[in-house]
């Protein structure tokens, strides 16, 4: 009997770090309506149907209400918790937009500047989308990639995955995210001598440190180290 006494102890000690972390993700937001409406309304490449999900609203304003009801937690693993505020910033720039669609440019709001207005509501905490990015995103993850992940509805921005990240897929699709980026043309032209990258490459400088080193991570050409860097203006109109 004291035998099988410590069997069951043993296994109970294997089971329950895994049923803590079940109930832990059954505790957070669940993002598969998130998933469902970027799958119907962004293209492979990024190209956001804003008048489908304005269409969609019900939709989109339930997911919001639930990432509302379900805010981090210091308990959440790592992973979990970069994906809830990447999809956060993300669905609320898309609400940002829907809200006063048709537009021409995300800057057409608020003056010029509504990443600074503070409006989103999570939990017990109201953020901007600046906050999220700048306040939370970077100095609490310090991962360069999530530049590539979150969109600010310009033409010139990383492209909008149209899938949500999630605990699971998130270090894949912010490889994903940021090989595609850097290797697309439309955004970066890339030589063995000199670069034209995007200006989030000069505006974040201090995450991606030696540039042509972050590049070469990641880039399909071979590039000098002493390329010559030039960065190319910025397209604010609407990716749409």
């Amino acid at each position: 009997m004291m035998v099988k006494s410590w069997k069951l102890i043993v296994l109970m000690l294997g089971v329950l770090p895994f049923l803590a972390l079940t109930n832990l993700e059954k505790a957070g937001p669940d993002h598969s309506q998130w998933d469902r409406l970027l799958q119907k309304h962004v293209s492979s490449s990024g190209k956001v149907d804003y008048a489908g999900f304005k269409e969609d609203r019900k939709l989109l304003n339930a997911y919001l209400a639930e990432l509302a009801a379900f805010p981090v937690q210091d308990a959440w693993p790592r992973e979990h918790k970069m994906a809830y505020w990447i999809n956060a910033y993300n669905a609320f720039t898309i609400k940002l937009i829907v809200d006063k669609y048709p537009i021409n440019s995300i800057r057409d709001l608020h003056d010029g500047d509504p990443w600074n207005v503070k409006w989103i509501t999570l939990g017990d905490k109201t953020y901007s989308l600046n906050n999220i990015e700048n306040d939370i995103l970077r100095p609490q993850f310090k991962d360069a990639r999530i530049h590539f992940a979150v969109n600010c509805a310009a033409r010139s921005c990383p492209p909008l995955a149209n899938k949500a990240f999630t605990g699971k897929n998130l270090d894949q699709l912010l490889e994903q995210q940021t090989r595609q980026f850097i290797n697309n043309n439309k955004y970066n032209e890339i030589k063995a001598g000199k670069v034209k990258v995007s200006k989030i490459f000069e505006w974040y400088a201090e995450d991606f440190g030696q540039l042509t080193g972050y590049l070469k991570k990641y880039a399909n050409m071979e590039i000098q180290k002493n390329a010559k860097i030039e960065f190319a203006e910025y397209d604010w109109a609407l990716n749409n």
